[in-house]
C-alpha cells in the first residue's frame, strides 16, 4: 500500500517565507494521522490536499508552542464540518492538560469527543494496517520521536500455489486458518506465501543526535529529522538542543535508512542549499523539505 507523507509545516521555531510551522501528516489505506500541530495547520492541509476530515490521531512531539499551539484551531475547525468520530491527541506524559487547555480554552461547542493520552516510549496507537510507537528524544523538555509502521504483509507465492491447485476462495480460507487439506495433504499458510515486511517512517523533532533515534529509523524508508542549523551553528544546536544538518545525516547513516528529509529549518537560512550540502557531505541521499512537499514510501 501507498504511505503518502505530506510536509505540512517545514519552519523552525518561527515561521519564514514559505515556511509553516511544523506538522507532518501521513495517509494510509483512507485515514489520515498527524504529526506535531503548528499554527495555522488546517490551512496548510487546504492548501496541500490533506483532508483533515480524516484525522483520526494527532501525535504531538512536545509542549513547545510551536509543535501544539495548531491544536486549538485545528479541532474548532474539524468540529465546523460535523465530525462525529472520536479523535485521540497524544501528548508527552505529564504536559496532557496543555492540551486540554487549547482544546476547552474558549468554551467552543465541539461535538465530538476529543481523548488525549499520555506518551511514553512503546506502541502508543494502533491504526488499520499500520501502529504507531513512541521512542524518547533529547530536546531542553520531555519529547518524543514517533514511528509509523505498516503491518507485515503475506504474499502467495504464485507457482507453488498453481502447483498444488491452490486458487479463488482457497487463498482467503488459507489466510484464515492456517492451513487447509488438498486432497491427502495438510498445506500451511508458510509454505505457500513469503512474508514482506511492512514499511517505515520515522519523525524526529526537535532533538539533539540521539542513539534512540538511531534504533527507532533502522533500515527505515524515510527518516524525517529536524535540522534547525547548519554545521557552522554546531555550537547552538547544542545550546538550544537541537541538531545540525552533518548530525541529522550522520543518524541516517548510522541507522541506514534510504532516504533522509531534514525539517525544522531556522529562519536565518533563506536557501536550504547549505543545510542540504553538509548532510550529502555524510549521507547522499539526502533533501531539505519544501512546505507542501508530498513523498510517497
Amino acid at each position: 500500500m501507498e504511505i503518502r507523507v505530506t510536509m505540512l509545516g517545514t519552519a523552525g521555531s518561527s515561521p519564514a517565507m514559505g515556511r509553516s510551522l511544523p506538522a507532518v501528516a501521513i495517509a494510509y489505506e483512507g485515514s489520515v494521522v498527524l504529526f506535531d500541530c503548528g499554527e495555522g495547520v488546517q490551512m496548510q492541509m487546504l492548501k496541500y490536499g490533506t483532508n483533515y476530515s480524516r484525522i483520526s490521531a494527532i501525535f504531538i512531539t512536545h509542549a513547545h508552542g510551536d509543535h501544539i499551539i495548531g491544536l486549538a484551531g485545528l479541532v474548532r475547525t474539524i468540529a465546523m464540518n460535523k465530525r462525529s468520530e472520536p479523535l485521540l491527541v497524544f501528548v508527552p506524559k505529564g504536559y496532557e492538560d496543555v492540551a486540554r487547555t487549547l482544546i476547552s480554552f474558549d468554551r467552543a461547542m465541539i461535538g465530538y469527543r476529543i481523548e488525549v493520552r499520555g506518551v511514553a516510549s512503546g506502541e502508543v496507537y494502533k491504526g488499520r494496517g499500520f501502529t504507531v510507537s513512541a521512542f524518547r528524544l533529547d530536546h531542553t523538555i520531555p519529547t518524543y520521536g514517533y514511528v509509523f509502521k505498516e503491518d507485515e504483509r503475506r504474499n502467495f507465492i504464485v507457482d507453488k500455489c498453481k502447483k498444488l491447485g491452490i486458487k479463488g476462495e482457497l487463498h482467503g480460507l488459507l489466510e484464515r486458518k492456517g492451513s487447509i487439506r488438498i486432497g491427502k495433504r495438510l498445506v500451511k499458510l508458510s509454505e505457500v506465501t513469503r512474508v514482506r515486511e511492512g514499511k517505515k517512517v520515522v519523525y524526529a523533532s526537535d532533538s539533539r543526535p540521539s542513539s534512540a533515534t538511531v534504533a527507532a529509523a533502522k533500515n527505515a524508508d524515510l527518516l524525517i529529522h529536524e535540522s534547525s542549523y547548519a554545521d557552522a551553528q554546531i555550537d547552538l544546536a547544542k545550546e538550544r538542543g537541537h541538531s545540525t544538518a552533518g548530525e541529522a545525516a550522520g543518524i541516517a547513516k548510522r541507522a541506514k535508512a534510504k532516504h533522509l528529509v531534514l525539517t525544522h529549518i531556522s529562519a536565518r537560512y533563506s536557501s536550504p542549499a547549505t543545510i542540504e550540502n553538509d548532510a550529502r557531505k555524510v549521507f547522499k541521499h539526502s533533501e531539505v523539505a519544501q512546505d507542501g512537499e508530498i513523498i510517497i514510501v
